[in-house]
């Protein structure tokens, strides 16, 4: 089973065939936060998981609490607080992209303590970690110490998610980013990401950067352009995608993940040495799995991710 750590929350998305100028806008409000996302998209490809967050006991908590339960995602992890439900509210761009808009001071899902630190169990095979979690403290802090007494059998992976709407210092983000990097096995994050963080740099001299003795794969989506992966002993590896009418970006990366750790588990390797032994064959089928996942939700209304029977083998 995968721990995916992190915020759950609603996103109200504003609906797109509205009147521009019109004083009134209609939202659909759909349970979310990448953490969630990926949780909910491991169960839907029929992999073990669970999240750890805090939920809120309010009726929005509830509903979140339901559609885990519902999608089959284990809740031992989840902690009820008496705080409110995160909310992000949700435009497109002019490019099609998504802008997102947070309101979650004191939020249930930014208020986990080292107080409700769980005992792992023997399931527990990996943790996921990422997005605004690894920056609002005292969520930030708690789950630093969890991956910091995890022990060196399981996988730790990562997945930054910068979001400067819940913190704009990218000072932060580098210093936490940093942190949680010296934990991972695996780290998957977007070029938006890197040129965030690191506008000076190249993307693979970041990328390489975060390579470490225990560190031994990095993956850098680059939206319709795919995927480049980096490792210790192969020159980068990469696979062509097949271009395709985006109806929604939204879920797109957490499919991407949650594909990647669903992938390692069919496949026996997720564990700290299976990752760092992948060699370019594996990597490339790897990541071909997850485009082909992304593929679907990107053909869907909103963060609708894919079953296992949606997602073809090569």
């Amino acid at each position: 089973m995968f721990l995916i750590c992190g915020e759950a929350l609603f996103d109200f998305f504003v609906e797109p065939d509205q009147a521009a100028g019109h004083a009134s806008m209609t939202f659909k409000a759909i349970a979310g936060g990448s953490p969630f996302n990926v949780a909910v998209g491991l169960s839907r490809l029929s992999r073990s998981s669970a999240l750890m967050t805090g939920v809120s006991d309010d009726f929005l908590g509830e509903k979140l609490f339901d559609v885990l339960t519902r999608e089959g995602v284990n809740t031992d992890y989840v902690v009820r607080l008496d705080a409110p439900t995160t909310l992000a509210m949700v435009a497109p761009g002019s490019d099609g992209s998504p802008r997102y808009a947070f309101y979650g001071e004191r939020a249930a899902d930014r208020s986990l303590t080292r107080a409700h630190l769980p005992v792992l169990s023997d399931e527990v095979e990996g943790i996921h970690l990422g997005s605004y979690s690894l920056v609002v403290d005292p969520t930030a802090d708690t789950l630093l110490d969890l991956v910091a007494h995890a022990g060196e059998q399981r996988l730790i992976s990562l997945d930054p998610n910068i979001r400067l709407a819940i913190e704009p210092s990218v000072e932060r983000w580098q210093q936490q980013v940093s942190a949680f990097a010296s934990y991972a096995n695996m780290i998957k994050l977007s070029d938006e990401d890197v040129h965030l963080l690191y506008p000076e740099r190249e993307i693979e001299d970041v990328a390489r950067s975060f390579l470490s003795k225990r560190c031994g794969l990095v993956i850098v989506t680059q939206g319709g352009d795919g995927a480049v992966a980096y490792t210790h002993d192969h020159a980068p590896v990469s696979v062509p995608i097949t271009p395709l009418d985006v109806v929604d970006a939204v879920g797109a990366g957490d499919t991407f993940q949650a594909a990647l750790l669903c992938w390692l588990s069919e496949q026996r390797l997720s564990t700290p040495a299976g990752v760092s032994g992948l060699v370019p064959e594996q990597i490339r089928a790897m990541m071909a799995f997850a485009h082909r996942a992304a593929a679907v939700t990107c053909q869907r209304r909103g963060p609708d991710l894919p079953h296992r029977s949606d997602v073809a083998d090569a």
